[in-house]
């Protein structure tokens, strides 16, 4: 024998009425006065992916095609050092005077940077100037040819870690040498690690992003047209990817900023006010500069998109 439960029939009523309503704004109770969007505040023509006549709306088809530069929230732009955000950005200039072209750098941080700006691998020689004979051969052979100089300061970035620095600064005293030299010993390590370098000599090449890209370990006399061909595959295969990858951010916005003397810088303009603009690299460091400071063309290019409403 069952029993029935005379409260079930108020909740169940009460569930069908909760139930039966599926648009939001058809709660005619609210403790709100209805927005003359709905609760969702969502305009109804762009819920339901049309326009205001009707009219089908592509995905993105709401946003605008080119917003002003000016409208970029102060509070997004991300400041170089997280852990001092009151910190001024760098000055665009600064950043160009870093890491002047050297045939051979001695710097991975500069040699990166460089590679970066300029969208060329870095090709690294992990060498024993002083004393490994295969080196030697390798630098008489090739590194020292005016042909491979020549196409090499036009395509690569080159970093040289020479297991025989020395330091032979005269100015230096016998402990400043010794630390500076302890201090290159544990660089060389480190890259050597990073690398996976067991031996002299080794040639990686890396791509503009740090990827590595091809690694060459040894040394045959008489092989420098075989490795140099070699080479300049790699460097073919680096600047293809290079510019596809850069095609992509140029629909994004990036381009060359350069200054008057004709350093350049692949950036985007995140920032305009009053003459002074903060730009942002691939890599996401911003640095400001004033429109003064550019090239001409550069400024030129700032004039016509005053015209287009786009810099305010």
């Amino acid at each position: 024998m069952s029993r029935k439960l005379p409260w079930l029939p108020v909740i169940a009523a009460a569930l069908v009425s909760c139930g039966t309503s599926t648009d939001p704004e058809s709660a005619s109770d609210s403790a709100e006065p209805a927005s003359e969007f709905g609760p969702t505040g969502i305009p109804k023509h762009m819920r339901a992916a049309t326009g205001p006549d009707g009219s089908r709306v592509a995905a993105g088809g709401n946003l605008l095609k080119q917003p002003g530069l000016h409208s970029v929230p102060l509070n997004e732009i991300a400041f170089t050092d997280p852990d001092n955000p009151d910190k001024p950005l760098p000055e665009l200039n600064d950043v160009m005077e870093l890491g002047k072209a050297k045939s051979w750098e001695n710097s991975d941080t500069i040699a990166r940077a460089r590679a970066a700006r300029e969208g060329k691998p870095v090709l690294i020689w992990f060498t024993d100037s002083q004393s490994s004979p295969l080196c030697k051969a390798l630098n008489q052979e090739l590194f020292s040819s005016p042909k491979f100089e020549e196409w090499a300061n036009e395509k690569l970035v080159r970093l040289k870690v020479d297991a025989s620095f020395r330091a032979r600064d005269k100015d230096l005293s016998i402990d400043e040498a010794q630390t500076l030299e302890l201090d290159a010993k544990h660089y060389r390590e480190a890259l050597k690690k990073r690398y996976k370098v067991l031996g002299h000599p080794t040639l990686i090449m890396l791509k503009p992003s740090g990827e590595v890209l091809a690694r060459y370990a040894g040394y045959k006399r008489g092989t420098s047209e075989t490795l140099w061909g070699q080479l300049k595959h790699s460097e073919s295969v680096s600047t293809r990817a290079y510019q596809e990858w850069r095609a992509g951010l140029e629909k994004k916005g990036y381009r060359d900023w350069r200054d008057p003397k004709d350093r350049k810088i692949f950036a985007k303009l995140v920032s305009y006010q009053n003459g002074e603009l903060v730009l942002i690299d691939p890599d996401g460091t911003r640095f400001r500069t004033s429109e003064a400071k550019l090239s001409d063309a550069d400024q030129q290019w700032i004039a016509a998109q005053k015209q287009l409403g786009n810099i305010r």
